[in-house]
């Protein structure tokens, strides 16, 4: 067998990669898909435009290299997590269109939820934190507005999958015949699942009211063949899907962090910091998630502490197709390096509230300490300097809980091109920042997934070796202007908060 497959199926657009031997990619193609925004803060997908598009990246991936369904050794995915559809597995009918992480459709229902549940048992149970973030609510929100889903879902004949149960049930066969299961990682980002016995809930089924019969079945990420593709299927024939993890689980993998004390953080449209904890959950009491970093099968799951930021890599957007001071992304990284430092301004992008470790979805961007000295280039170092606060907010909380010292951060995501954001991130944080050669480690994750479940490769210590660093940004700014940073920081978030009040 020559390649391991990852098929990545991300928040704005799908692709699929080859991976050889070595873990180096040899093909690739990639698809971005429509943002559906039907009312302010709802965001929705097509999920048979996601599939078209799938179809199209593996075919286009496999004719640049000649490659067949027998050149492959199994295919592993990885999805953006918490997105939710809801489907016939039988006959194939899409009931909903796919509600997206981002969406806060559930907002109302969470609110109301926190009065009326016990919500540190919630967290106890679930690793999460009441949020319309996550895929419950979204849930709960189409069985109580899309017509008859509700009978349907009790009876067994809708299914509510994330993007990877959708995925592997399209791959093996889809209507009437595709396997219908999603992994530990995924299943852990529902706020049904027991952390502990990585099982639905019961309790936690029964505060939101959806039932059991309606939700895929759990599988390990990796060390099992979940079903084979189909001859009618972009393979054109029998290949093994054998991985899966969600994104941010899929990046700590191909980060090869498989050590209690490893983490990585990604800088993509979100920026999300992940720690491996070890065998052991670690519930967090500073605004953390516990999450299921990956379990192989026969083996004990591994566990991570999770932050979420919602805006990183998307302010960089904003400020060029909103605010149009620039016309392309990389004119940022110029003008912030046309300036000394951020000359006292301060961007808190809580567009759709904050995430980790604040949640508070009462609260809205802020640009703060606007003098008549601030310039376009000042707003361009603080929207990058932003993400670098943001994470170093995750970064004390995740050193606090897990009680874990780290000496070094390992990074990927297309926000790591950006020198200013790398170098300001490690003056904030004291350790060094390392990026590795091979930046898609998301889909290398799930490739890994894959391989080691087909025995492309053999062991963690073979993966591991192939983990190579390309970049390193050494801390050198003076602990007095550190701190200073940090306070004006705090004072910038504060004003964020208690925006939009419950009577509005």
């Amino acid at each position: 067998m020559k390649y391991v497959g990852a098929l990545d199926q991300g928040t704005t657009s799908t692709r699929f990669i080859l991976f050889d031997q070595s873990g180096a990619p040899k093909a690739s193609h990639q698809i971005e898909h429509t943002q559906i925004f039907p009312k302010p803060g709802w965001v929705e997908h097509d999920p048979q435009e996601i599939w078209k598009n799938c179809v199209q990246v593996i075919e286009q991936t496999l004719l640049k290299v000649r490659a067949t369904n027998k050149d492959l050794s199994g295919i592993g995915i990885t999805n953006q997590r918490e997105t939710v559809i809801a489907w016939e597995p039988e006959t194939g009918t899409i009931r909903y269109n796919a509600i997206v992480w981002q969406d806060l459709r559930g907002s109302e229902f969470i609110e109301k939820l926190k009065t009326t549940a016990d919500v540190q048992k919630l967290q106890a149970k679930s690793g999460l934190i009441p949020s319309p973030y996550f895929a419950a609510s979204k849930i709960v929100w189409m069985l109580d507005h899309v017509e008859g889903l509700r009978e349907d879902a009790e009876s067994g004949k809708v299914v509510f999958g994330t993007v990877d149960t959708f995925l592997v049930w399209n791959l093996t066969g889809g209507a009437g015949k595709g396997v219908v299961v999603t992994d530990v990682t995924n299943a852990s980002r529902y706020m049904f699942m027991d952390i502990e016995s990585l099982q639905w809930d019961d309790w936690l089924l029964g505060i939101f009211n959806v039932p059991k019969q309606s939700l895929p079945r759990i599988v390990n990420s990796f060390g099992e063949v979940y079903g084979n593709t189909v001859p009618d299927g972009p393979f054109k024939g029998q290949v093994p899907v054998c991985g899966i993890l969600g994104d941010q689980q899929a990046a700590l993998f191909g980060q090869a962090c498989f050590s209690a004390g490893q983490g990585k953080s990604t800088y993509g449209t979100g920026c999300f910091l992940l720690v491996n904890t070890g065998e052991k959950p670690t519930v967090s009491s500073r605004g953390l998630l516990t999450t299921v970093a990956y379990r192989e099968a026969g083996k004990p799951a591994m566990y991570a502490l999770e932050g979420s930021i919602a805006v990183a890599g998307s302010l960089v957007q904003w400020v060029r197709d909103n605010l149009k001071i620039v016309k392309s992304a990389p004119e940022v990284d110029s003008l912030a390096e046309s300036v000394p430092d951020c000359g006292g301004v301060y961007i808190v992008p809580a567009f759709s509230g904050l995430f980790a470790p604040y949640w508070r979805s009462d609260a809205r961007g802020v640009i703060a300490g606007l003098t008549g000295y601030a310039t376009a280039a000042h707003i361009c170092r603080a929207a990058l300097e932003s993400t670098a606060f943001q994470t170093k907010d995750i970064f004390d909380a995740m050193e606090a809980d897990s009680k874990i010292k780290m000496e070094v951060l390992k990074v990927d995501g297309g926000l790591t091109n950006s020198r200013p954001l790398m170098e300001f991130q490690a003056d904030l944080l004291g350790i060094p920042v390392i990026r590795p050669q091979v930046v898609e480690t998301t889909a290398l994750g799930a490739a890994y997934a894959a391989g080691l479940s087909s025995k492309f490769w053999q062991s963690f210590e073979e993966v591991a070796k192939h983990w190579k660093e390309k970049s390193r940004w050494v801390p050198a700014m003076e602990e007095s202007v550190r701190k200073e940073k940090i306070l004006f920081w705090n004072k910038a978030v504060q004003r964020t908060l208690d925006w939009v009040s419950d009577e509005e």
